[in-house]
């Protein structure tokens, strides 16, 4: 017999997706997972992996979200509401016709070609999730973006995003010792500011850009000073503001880094850190 105990939980086995799913097919409702009776007949296309035009009518092969692939079916174009998926699935399906030098959409795709379109929606898939988890992880206004357009490689391995440098054994980071006593660094500097100390002017304009020449170090403000966080002589420790995206390139040099914006000359887009090893 099964006993309720108080205080006494467990983790669940299955994804919130595929709880909703399973409240919908046995018509629970549920107001945690917003599954009601006004909706509990209502299913959310995952993504589309086929293609077929039969009678002059087009239809798409479905995986539903939360169902397994056995579950998949073909529906008619006109019972989709899902746009951006099926635009995304003509832009992959471009590229495959495109590679097997085809012009025109087939009445039916074949093998190979539906092979590649479900490969495309999982890496799609896949590296949402990555996306997902480093926007958890950043620290900055700017938002990180994943996108691979050249082939079916997933997210990178061996890699572990950070915002900080990550100190190895043996080495010691020292804290800024000093700091100014300025109220207002850039109009009203005391004793040289941080910047003055080392016999350097103000390293920034009003804007944040840079204004002093290449190879010139630069000293920002920090914890130990007078200014507050919106003091001018702190542009770096703001992190990232501009939306940046990481793709895979087409000449196989791996994954970079590009922006989704136009910056200006002299501007701060991101900080490399890494390691510190012996």
């Amino acid at each position: 017999m099964a006993e309720i105990l108080k205080d006494c939980c467990v983790p669940c086995k299955i994804t919130l997706d595929e709880l909703e799913a399973l409240c919908c097919r046995e018509k629970l409702c549920c107001q945690e997972l917003n599954v009601s009776k006004v909706n509990d007949s209502e299913y959310e296309v995952e993504f589309l992996s086929d293609y077929k035009r039969t009678k002059g009518e087009e239809f798409y092969f479905v995986k539903w979200k939360g169902f397994p692939e056995s579950d998949n079916t073909w529906e008619p174009k006109r019972n989709l509401k899902c746009p951006k998926l099926m635009k995304l699935f003509h832009l992959d399906l471009d590229q495959v016709l495109k590679r097997q030098k085809r012009r025109g959409i087939p009445k039916r795709l074949d093998r190979e070609a539906a092979l590649i379109m479900v490969q495309k929606a999982k890496l799609r898939q896949s590296l949402h999730r990555w996306e997902t988890h480093l926007n958890k992880t950043r620290n900055h206004p700017g938002r990180i973006y994943v996108a691979n357009e050249v082939d079916l490689d997933g997210p990178p391995k061996h890699f572990t995003y950070i915002n900080n440098y990550k100190v190895g054994p043996g080495i010691v980071l020292n804290e800024m010792a000093v700091g100014c006593e300025c109220k207002d660094c850039l109009k009203e500097p005391m004793n040289g500011c941080c910047p003055g100390a080392s016999l350097h002017r103000m390293a920034y304009n009003d804007k944040g850009q840079v204004r002093i020449r290449p190879g010139q170090p630069i000293y920002e403000c920090n914890s130990r000073c007078n200014c507050g966080p919106d003091c001018s002589n702190r542009v770096v420790q703001k992190g990232i503001q501009f939306d940046l995206c990481i793709f895979k390139t087409e000449n196989g040099r791996g994954w970079g880094v590009r922006t989704l914006h136009h910056i200006k000359k002299n501007t701060f887009v991101m900080e490399y850190v890494g390691e510190s090893l012996v």
